[in-house]
C-alpha cells in the first residue's frame, strides 16, 4: 500500500492548494469531483430565479460514492447535476422517453430529496436552502425558466434536438454541446446573498466544508484501514476520473457481489477483508494522483514523478528543452537553421550544455535537499474499468536528481524539431515512439501513431530514466534503421529523427564516450564511413543552392542530394554504394571549383583526409552499425560551421531557403 500511502501524504502536505482557482485540475476536497458544466442557473436568498447563462466550465461538485461513479441507475449529485436531475420537466420539454415507473425513485426525486436531506441536517447553508426553495416555488420547473431565458428555444412545445434556424444565429447551448443534445448538460448554481461576497455555490469553501461534514455524517462501514492502521469509515467505493474526467478505470475495485473474487479466502464478498481502505485516504490519495497528473505528468501516459513536499521536481517524461529554460536554448542555439551551428565554437558546445545541465539539476537539489522523497508512478489499463500501477518507485531526492541528470547528459544530441524547437539534449519519450514507430500518414505528410503505442514505448524507456537500465536494444536499433531510410520520410521528420537515432546510439554505448562534437581523431569504419557520406551530402547541396538561388522563390526547390536518395543503400553495402555516389558528385565538385574556390578546396581536402584515414577497412562491405549516423551527423554541422567562420554569403541565403520550406511544409 505504499502507492497510496504516498499520496495520503502528499495530500495532507498540500492541503493549502486544495481549490486553487488557478490550477487548471484543481486539487479538489473529498466527497467532490471535477465535472464540466454547461449553465449557470441564478438566484436569490428568496429562491427567486435571476438569470440564466450558458458557460462551459469545469466546476467542483459535491458528490457521494454511488454518484460519483454511476452508470445507467439514477443516482443524484447533491447540487450540481444534470438537467433530468434537477428539471422536473425534462422529459415534458425535450420529448425524451420518460423512463417506465420502477420501484425506485425518479432522477428528479432522488435529487431533491438528497438535496432535501442535506439542507435540513445540521451541515445546512443558506445557498442550499435558496435553491431548494426556488425547485419547490415552481415545482421543479427549471426547464421551463431556462426557455424564458433564451436559454433554450421552443418549436410546437418542445426544445429541438437539432437547430435548423439560421446558421449565424446558433444558440450557445448548442455550439456548446457540439454533437450531443442539447439538453444533456450540468447545471451549477449562483445564489446572492447579501453580505456573503462569494455567491458562486460551486466555488463556497464553507459549502465544500458542510457537504463533508453531512456526508461524513451518514451510515457506513467501520473498520480498519489498511494504510493508516487506524478504525474508521471504510471506502465502499474508490474515486475513477484519474487521467480526465471521461476516465471510468478504477486501481481499487472489489464490486464482485457473487463472491468469486475472493471464494475460499474471505467471507466477506464486498473484499474489505482483503483491502479496506478509509473514505477519507482513498478520496484524498486519488484526488492527489489526479492533480499531480494534471500539473506535472503526463496525462496520456499516465505517468508522473513527485516529492512528497510538495516542491518541484524537474519533468520526468519531457525533453531537456522542457527542463532548461527556453530562452537560455535560443540564446545557445543561435536562430540559423539546423546544420548551422550554436553561437559557440563546435567543440565547446557539448562542455556548455553540460554546465548549464549541472546548473539547473543543481536548482532543484537546493530546493528539495536530500531528506525529500520522490515518487515515481506510472498507470495503465487494459479495460475500460480497470487500471493498474506499471511501474513504481520510491527515491530519495539526491537519487532521483542524479538519473535525472544522467539520462539527460548521457542522451545528450544536437535535436531538431522544427523552427521553434531546436536544442541540444535528450528527447522525449513520446517523440522517439512517433519518429521511431509512426506511420507516414499521406494527408499529412507526417508520422503519426496511436496514444496507444506511445504509451507503451514511453513506459519501457521509464526504467532507462528512473532506474538508469540500458536503453532496450529493439528501440535503439529500430532508430537507426529508420534514419538510414532518409526517403521513407519527409525531410524535416527525417532531422528529428537523425538526432533521435544518434542521440540513442550514444546513450547504448557509453564505453565509446562518443561526442557531440565532431572526433578528428575517431578512426573506426562507420565514423569515418559517416564521414564520408557527409561530405558528399554537403558538396552536392551547396552546389544545388548555387543552380537555383537565381530563380524566383516560387521555383526554387531544393531536391534531395545522391547520398540522401541512397543512404539506405549505404548503410548496408558503404564499398560498393559509396562508389556510385562519388561518380554521381563529380559535376556538383566542378561546379563548386568554378564559383567556389575556396569552399571546393578545403571539402577536397576534407574527403583525401577522410580516405587516407578510414585505410583497408574501406573495403569491407558488411553492413554499417549506427556510428555511422553520428560521424554523417556531426561532421555535417561541423561543415557549415565552418561556413559561418568563412562569412560563407550563401550560408544564410540557404538557410532561409531550407526553412521556408520547412513552414511550406
Amino acid at each position: 500500500m505504499n502507492w497510496i500511502e504516498s499520496l495520503y501524504r502528499t495530500y495532507e502536505n498540500c492541503a493549502e492548494s486544495v481549490g486553487d482557482p488557478s490550477d487548471r485540475v484543481p486539487l479538489i476536497p473529498i466527497a467532490h469531483i471535477v465535472q464540466q458544466t454547461h449553465i449557470e442557473i441564478s438566484v436569490n436568498q428568496d429562491g427567486i430565479f435571476q438569470s440564466a447563462r450558458v458557460d462551459p466550465l469545469i466546476t467542483i461538485i459535491p458528490c457521494t460514492e454511488a454518484s460519483a461513479g454511476r452508470t445507467n441507475a439514477p443516482e443524484a449529485h447533491p447540487l450540481s447535476d444534470k438537467l433530468n436531475y434537477v428539471a422536473a420537466d425534462f422529459f415534458l420539454l425535450t420529448g425524451v422517453g420518460e423512463p417506465k415507473p420502477s420501484k425506485t425513485e425518479s432522477h428528479h426525486e432522488k435529487y431533491i430529496n438528497l438535496l432535501t436531506s442535506w439542507t435540513n441536517s445540521p451541515h445546512t447553508h443558506p445557498k442550499l436552502k435558496a435553491i431548494l426553495k426556488y425547485l419547490r416555488s415552481n415545482e421543479g420547473r427549471v426547464l421551463g425558466d431556462l426557455c424564458r431565458a433564451g436559454i433554450y428555444p421552443l418549436e410546437t412545445g418542445q426544445i429541438p434536438k437539432k437547430w435548423s434556424g439560421d446558421k449565424t444565429s446558433i444558440p450557445a447551448i448548442y455550439q456548446s454541446t457540439n454533437n450531443r443534445a442539447p439538453w444533456d448538460v450540468f447545471v451549477r448554481w449562483r445564489v446572492f446573498i447579501p453580505g456573503d461576497p462569494e455567491d458562486r455555490a460551486f466555488m463556497d469553501r464553507t459549502l465544500w466544508d458542510m457537504w463533508i461534514s453531512y456526508y461524513g455524517d451518514t451510515p457506513a462501514k467501520i473498520g480498519l484501514c489498511y494504510t493508516t492502521g487506524a478504525e474508521g469509515r471504510l471506502a465502499a467505493q474508490h474515486p475513477n476520473r484519474i487521467r480526465s474526467i471521461a476516465d471510468r478505470a478504477k486501481l481499487i475495485s472489489a464490486n464482485d457481489s457473487s463472491g468469486f473474487t475472493f471464494r475460499g479466502r474471505f467471507d466477506d464478498k464486498t473484499g474489505d477483508q482483503a483491502c479496506g481502505v478509509s473514505f477519507d485516504v482513498t478520496q484524498k490519495a486519488h484526488n492527489a494522483l489526479r492533480w499531480l497528473i494534471a500539473r506535472q505528468g503526463d496525462r496520456d501516459q499516465a505517468i508522473v514523478a513527485w516529492a512528497l513536499s510538495g516542491k518541484n521536481v524537474p519533468p520526468l517524461v519531457e525533453s531537456t528543452d522542457k527542463l532548461l529554460d527556453d530562452r537560455e536554448q535560443e540564446d545557445f542555439l543561435g536562430d540559423d537553421h539546423e546544420h548551422s551551428s550554436s553561437s559557440l565554437p563546435h567543440a565547446e558546445v557539448a562542455q556548455d550544455f553540460a554546465l548549464r545541465l549541472k546548473k539547473k539539476i543543481g536548482g532543484y537539489r537546493a530546493e528539495l535537499g536530500n531528506a525529500d522523497k520522490i515518487v515515481v508512478i506510472a498507470l495503465d489499463s487494459a479495460t475500460p474499468g480497470r487500471m493498474s500501477i506499471t511501474y513504481y518507485r520510491e527515491l530519495a531526492a539526491s537519487e532521483f536528481l542524479d538519473r535525472i541528470e544522467q539520462w539527460h547528459r548521457d542522451c545528450a544530441w544536437f535535436q531538431n524539431f522544427g523552427k521553434d524547437k531546436k536544442f541540444v539534449g535528450a528527447p522525449a519519450p513520446k517523440e522517439i515512439a512517433r519518429l521511431t514507430y509512426g506511420k507516414m500518414i499521406k494527408s499529412q505528410e507526417r508520422l503519426q501513431i496511436s496514444d496507444e503505442v506511445i504509451s507503451s514505448i514511453s513506459k519501457r524507456l521509464l526504467p532507462c530514466i528512473v532506474d538508469a537500465r540500458p536503453i532496450p536494444a529493439d528501440i535503439g536499433r529500430s532508430a537507426v534503421k529508420r534514419a538510414a531510410a532518409r526517403q521513407s520520410m519527409n525531410r524535416w521528420d527525417w532531422e528529428s529523427l537523425l538526432g533521435i537515432a544518434c542521440a540513442l546510439y550514444r546513450k547504448q554505448n557509453p564505453d565509446q564516450n562518443y561526442s557531440m562534437s565532431y572526433d578528428e581523431s575517431r578512426d573506426t569504419r562507420d565514423y569515418l564511413y559517416g564521414s564520408l557520406l557527409a561530405v558528399a551530402d554537403h558538396i552536392e547541396e551547396r552546389s544545388l543552392w548555387l543552380e537555383v538561388k537565381n530563380l524566383e522563390k516560387s521555383k526554387r526547390k531544393i531536391r534531395d542530394t545522391n547520398a540522401a536518395k541512397l543512404m539506405q543503400r549505404f548503410s548496408q553495402n558503404p564499398y560498393d554504394t559509396w562508389r556510385s555516389i562519388r561518380l554521381q558528385i563529380n559535376p556538383y565538385i566542378s561546379r563548386l571549383k568554378s564559383n567556389r574556390p575556396g569552399l571546393h578546396a578545403r571539402l577536397m581536402a576534407r574527403l583525401d583526409a577522410l580516405h587516407d584515414r578510414i585505410g583497408p577497412g574501406f573495403t569491407d562491405t558488411s553492413p554499417l552499425s549506427g556510428e555511422f549516423l553520428l560521424g554523417f551527423h556531426s561532421l555535417r554541422k561541423k561543415l557549415w560551421h565552418e561556413a559561418t567562420i568563412h562569412n560563407d554569403k550563401d550560408l544564410s541565403e540557404l538557410n532561409k531557403a531550407l526553412q521556408d520550406e520547412s513552414d511550406t511544409e
